[in-house]
Parts: C-alpha cells; sequence; structure tokens
C-alpha cells in the first residue's frame, strides 16, 4: 500500500525540482524568436556633421527593422580635434561604419582605418551661410554680394570640417578678400557652427547646408552663389578594426538605398542612391 504513495511523492517532488531548469531553458530559447536581437552585437557608427541630421532621422528605423541596436559618435571628417573621426579611430574607438567626406575617407583607407573598396558615395552637400536670428539677413545671392557681406561683417565662424577648409584654404582667396577676412574669422571646434551665431559670438556663419538647418536660434539664409560654391560628397566605409563587417554593409545598403532618401532630401542633402 506505501508503494503508490512513495511513488507519487517522488513524482511530485521531480517536478517540483524539474520547474526552474524548465523555466531556465525557456529564457535561453527566447533568444531564437524573431522579435529577438541578432547574435553578435552591437553596430558602432562614426560619423561627421554633414551627415548627422538625415542619420539622426534614419537610424531608428533601421533598428526596428534589423532588430539591432547602433551607437553612434559624431565628429568632423578632419582635423586634430579630440572628437574628429580620425582622431577616435586613432584612439580605437570602437567602429564598424565611419561616414564622412569621401576626401577623408579615401584617407583613412590609406591609413589602413577603413577596408579598401568599402566606401559607398550617399549624399551630396553644399556649403551656406547663416545669421542669428532676426538679425538682418545680407546678402549672398551673387558673388559681389558676397564679397561686400563678408567684408562688412564684423565677425565670422567656419567649421573646422570640410566647409571650413574650404573657406580658408580657396574660397577667400578666389574672392580676393584673404587679408581684409581671415582675421576676423574663427575656425569652430567640437561645436556647431550655428550654435555659436544662435549665442551671438559671431554675426556670420559659414557650414554645410545640412548642419545649418537643424539649429534653433538661427536664420539660414542661403547657399554660396553656384560659381563658389564646393558641394562635398560624403560617404560610408567599413572599418578594418570592425567586429561586424556583415551588419555595418547591412546598414551602409539601407543608409543608400530608395527607402532612405525621401527623408536625407529633406535636411538639406542630395541622395546619391544606389540604383
Amino acid at each position: 500500500m506505501t508503494k503508490p504513495i512513495l511513488f507519487s511523492s517522488f513524482r511530485t517532488l521531480t517536478r517540483r525540482a524539474a520547474l526552474p531548469l524548465i523555466a531556465a531553458l525557456a529564457l535561453a530559447g527566447c533568444g531564437s524568436l524573431g522579435g529577438s536581437k541578432p547574435a553578435g552585437g552591437d553596430i558602432h557608427v562614426m560619423t561627421s556633421g554633414g551627415f548627422t541630421a538625415a542619420y539622426n532621422d534614419l537610424r531608428p528605423e533601421f533598428e526596428r527593422s534589423s532588430g539591432r541596436t547602433v551607437k553612434t559618435a559624431y565628429g568632423a571628417s578632419m582635423g586634430n580635434a579630440d572628437d574628429s573621426v580620425p582622431s577616435r579611430l586613432a584612439r580605437n574607438e570602437p567602429a564598424d561604419v565611419v561616414i564622412l567626406a569621401r576626401p577623408a575617407l579615401d584617407a583613412l583607407v590609406a591609413q589602413g582605418k577603413v577596408v579598401p573598396g568599402s566606401q559607398v558615395d550617399l549624399v551630396r552637400s553644399a556649403i551656406g551661410f547663416a545669421v542669428r536670428k532676426g538679425a538682418p539677413r545680407p546678402d549672398i545671392s551673387s558673388v559681389d554680394a558676397l564679397k561686400r557681406t563678408l567684408l562688412a561683417a564684423p565677425s565670422i565662424a567656419y567649421s573646422a570640417s570640410a566647409s571650413g577648409t574650404y573657406y580658408e584654404t580657396e574660397l577667400l582667396k578666389k574672392l580676393g578678400i584673404e587679408d581684409q577676412v581671415k582675421p576676423k574669422s574663427r575656425r569652430i571646434l567640437s561645436e556647431r557652427v550655428g550654435t555659436v551665431v544662435a549665442r551671438g559670438d559671431a554675426a556670420l556663419g559659414l557650414q554645410q547646408v545640412s548642419e545649418l538647418l537643424p539649429i534653433a536660434g538661427i536664420d539660414y539664409i542661403g547657399p554660396l552663389p553656384a560659381e563658389v560654391q564646393q558641394v562635398t560628397v560624403f560617404s560610408a566605409g567599413v572599418a578594418t578594426t570592425s567586429k561586424q563587417p556583415d551588419a555595418a554593409r547591412q546598414l551602409i545598403r539601407y543608409l543608400n538605398s530608395p527607402a532612405a532618401a525621401p527623408t536625407i532630401a529633406k535636411t538639406g542633402l542630395e541622395p546619391l542612391t544606389a540604383p
């Protein structure tokens, strides 16, 4: 008579002891469900300012559709500021995708920081000017008008990246006003030019249009005249230290896709969508 009772108790105890194991196995199995995060970890992106506004708008949709988390570091395409993309890479900060002006990206390929042949052109970016919100809007509609505006401006802020390099090394020389204008021009490190103008620390600011448009407290007054405009191509590439090269290429394909083009265009950039 006691055997069934002992057997029943043993079965009950066995079931109770098995419950933690069953729960643990169920939790472990969740990693293979469709809504789970793919194996392999986060994608690390370094991007310069010209593509930042478009990238920030596009990143959430990529994360939703891919199930991956994208972590981002921001900095200038060139220069030795602590937060510039070249400086970050030199410190071996984690990177899978780098997005910056094409000449700077090609330089990183030559330095062994970006995989040769991984470069993909994403957008074309023009240079523009802005003033503090509510300030008089100077005329930059022609080359002569631009010269008069730059000569009259009490102070001018320009970036430490592609647009600023063009301004200080080429534009002022082309206009023949370098000696008069350069002394009152200030190169801005690790900050948006528009933010400096919004504070009133400069009367006029020059940067990529896509970097000026998102800044509160300024009025965008227009692009450089076509005769002296310099359009910069911003491109993406896969870092040679990438731990997620396939995921990096997946993100680059998305940023270069027709689906991304309307969002990119809204930020003042010209999409170079893959065919």
